[in-house]
């Protein structure tokens, strides 16, 4: 009986070892094709966001091909206009940095590190001086009276002048110093740098470019998605009702996110408007590009404002902007955002962070940005596995039943499921 049951777990031993060699090669592939999969990733996600743009005009009696152009230059002026926007703000914020906050934020550092000083000494001569610490020193020391007191001398600060010229020979140092670093630099090192910045603009121009192209044929071939379905169910494939039903939870993930985060930013901007806090307009896109990224990105936006507020204005005004980017983001990520998902979007907190810190390791801020879709759709393919629809079970929000989960998936394929379809064979129809 033993050896039976030690021979059943063997193969699935071998089984799991297997699995778990499967998944560290996938995963190596995938941070190996980081160059190829980003891009297609990233232009997925424009053209799912966009695609409200392109359906709007082309219920507008608007040809599909000028609508798939027009919806592609509103996603490029808006992308372009909120970077160049982003890049001036920055350049001006560098500028103050040198000549004001730079100088502040150094004196205060200054400040803080002679009071620590101070205080340490202070420390030190009362504990070398305590008499309970040396039992001694207690009969030696007197205490006097307070007439004693009144009479003792006053002692006189002397100052000492800093000998003439010890000024000009730090900056003759400093720049003797700057002078011989300088020299150090080679032509070589000078060469490098500039052969590194053009490579990195070639490919970001690169990979814009290919995820324009990518964008405009995703759009494009939206339209035979309602035949794609009949095909897939024609050649008995994976359950089309789950795959309806994550496309539309993926469509409506982005499209709400999009929506809260763009509210996030303008209400951070107001906000910092409100407080006083220079350079508001880039705190408001800060906060509206970081809210994309699900649970620590929100947290980051709030962090400079914060530290700006305190360097310039002081605690209060600090703790004034923290509680009001707490305010905003309880409210529009906790009960507005949760209200519009609806209970069929549900992926656990733990396993959003879990997805963000994964995806960002695997792909970089790409990665975080879609860490959430990206979960979704290997929650479906654990779904559609028998062998594995447990995994899919645990990491659902609520743990819900696989006969619960199934009934939800079900009505809501049939709710916005058909609907999808019928809106693309319409616009199918009408190309």
């Amino acid at each position: 009986m033993s050896s039976a049951a030690n021979a059943n777990r063997r193969p699935r031993a071998a089984q799991v070892l297997v699995m778990l060699a499967a998944l560290v090669v996938l995963v190596a592939g995938l941070k190996a094709a980081q160059t190829f999969v980003v891009p297609i990733l990233l232009a997925f996600f424009i053209a799912t966001v966009s695609f409200p743009i392109t359906n709007w005009l082309r219920n507008r009696r608007v040809p599909r091909s000028i609508a798939v152009m027009l919806t592609v230059l509103v996603d490029f002026a808006f992308l372009t206009g909120v970077i160049v926007f982003a890049l001036s703000v920055v350049g001006e914020l560098q500028a103050r940095w040198n000549s004001y906050y730079g100088p502040l934020t150094f004196g205060k550092l200054e400040q803080a590190v002679e009071s620590f000083a101070n205080t340490e000494d202070q420390l030190r001569h009362w504990w070398q001086m305590n008499p309970a610490r040396n039992p001694e020193m207690q009969s030696e020391i007197d205490t006097p009276t307070e007439e004693e007191l009144e009479a003792a001398p006053r002692a006189e600060v002397i100052e000492y002048p800093e000998p003439e010229g010890q000024e000009d020979n730090r900056l003759a140092k400093a720049a003797e110093l700057m002078i011989g670093q300088l020299r150090e630099v080679q032509v070589s090192q000078i060469w490098n740098l500039g052969t590194g910045v053009l490579g990195t603009m070639v490919s970001f121009l690169g990979t814009t470019v290919l995820v324009v192209i990518l964008t405009v044929f995703m759009l494009t071939e939206a339209r035979m998605f309602g035949r794609r379905m009949d095909a897939i169910c024609e050649a008995r494939g994976p359950n089309i009702q789950r795959m309806l039903s994550a496309l539309r939870d993926t469509q409506r993930y982005l499209g709400i996110k999009t929506a809260i985060s763009l509210a996030t930013g303008v209400m951070a901007g107001a906000l910092c408007w409100a407080a006083n806090i220079d350079f508001w307009p880039l705190w408001g896109i800060l906060a509206f590009a970081l809210n994309f990224i699900p649970v620590v990105g929100s947290v980051i936006a709030g962090v400079p404002p914060t530290l700006l507020a305190l360097l310039v204005s002081g605690p209060p005004y600090a703790l004034a902007v923290l509680g009001g980017y707490l305010l905003i983001n309880t409210f529009l990520g906790n009960v507005l955002e949760p209200m519009l998902m609806g209970r069929r979007f549900g992926l656990s907190t733990l396993v959003v962070l879990v997805s963000v810190i994964f995806w960002g390791w695997l792909w970089g801020p790409i990665g975080m940005l879609l860490a959430v879709p990206l979960t979704m759709v290997v929650k479906v393919i654990l779904d559609n596995s028998d062998e594995f629809r447990w995994i899919a079970v645990a990491i659902g929000k609520e743990g819900r039943r696989p006969a619960q989960e199934s009934r939800i998936l079900t009505e809501g394929a049939k709710e916005k499921g058909d609907e999808v379809v019928g809106e693309t064979a319409d616009v199918a129809g009408g190309s």
